[in-house]
């Protein structure tokens, strides 16, 4: 007599950002290795596009969120949704597109709170909602998408380097206490890489330089060893294994993923 095999259901990740570049890309790498994947974002049309092309492509179930994660009552709720209408979400990407340029005296108080409410509280938010759900269960996977720049201190991007460093320190607190639980936090720092967001930087630093864009592009690609920016799928790659069963006794640790270009040995 045939023994019938238990029908496991794939696990559900919910990836910040997913409308376009790194989001977009990490769930797609998700989606591939046979995960329900539940993007989140602001543009509707953006995230409804998203979600269809990911779905062609993976044969994967995906669906979408619109909404703010610098908004309290959104981020709160988000994995509560997620939860009733879908599944536990087994797997959380905690990424978010960066605050505006600016060095760290001349930022108003008003961008250093809504950069606060973005890159900071709204990852706590979904992790204080997702975390003791993923370690009741016995298995999570939370990724924080932050910047080379928490390890090489951009001067003109002093909000983005400030808080992601703080989100950075916040993941590995959170690392050990859910360690025993099945639960990892890690996070991915990338450098360069090919987004739109990439591309806004370098507009922004010709226009207070008076550099032309072209000459800001060759002096960055000669700064990396790999001769090149990375693509939004390289740095997919690196989130979808901190996400996979294979990667559960790397916790607590910055996966940087820039071409070589970070010069510190840790």
């Amino acid at each position: 007599m045939l023994r019938r095999e238990a029908v496991i259901e794939p696990r559900t990740a919910l990836v910040g950002g997913g409308a376009s570049g790194i989001g977009r890309a990490a769930a797609q790498r998700l989606a591939a290795s046979d995960m329900r994947v539940v993007l989140c974002g602001r543009r509707e049309n953006l995230l409804r596009d998203a979600a269809r092309d990911i779905a062609d492509l993976s044969g994967s179930e995906v669906r979408y969120v619109v909404g703010d994660l610098a908004d309290e009552n959104f981020a709160a709720g988000l994995v509560d949704d997620v939860e009733s209408r879908i599944g536990p979400v087994d797997v959380l990407v905690a990424n978010a597109g960066g605050p505006a340029p600016g060095r760290i005296l001349a930022i108003a108080d008003a961008a250093w709170c809504q950069g606060i409410e973005l890159l900071l509280l709204g990852p706590l938010r979904l992790a204080r909602a997702a975390l003791p759900r993923m370690a009741a269960r016995g298995f999570g996977r939370v990724v924080v998408v932050t910047s080379t720049a928490v390890r090489k201190p951009e001067p003109d991007l002093a909000v983005s380097v400030v808080l992601r460093s703080a989100v950075t320190a916040a993941a590995k607190l959170l690392a050990r206490e859910y360690a025993t639980d099945g639960v990892t936090v890690n996070c991915v720092a990338p450098g360069a890489t090919a987004t739109a967001r990439h591309d806004e930087i370098l507009h922004a630093a010709a226009a207070a330089s008076g550099q032309a864009i072209t000459e800001l592009q060759r002096s960055e690609v000669a700064s990396i060893p790999a001769g090149r920016a990375g693509a939004p799928e390289e740095v997919g790659h690196a989130i979808a294994f901190l996400a996979s069963a294979a990667a559960g006794y790397i916790n607590g640790t910055v996966l940087t993923v820039d071409g070589g270009r970070t010069e510190a040995i840790w």
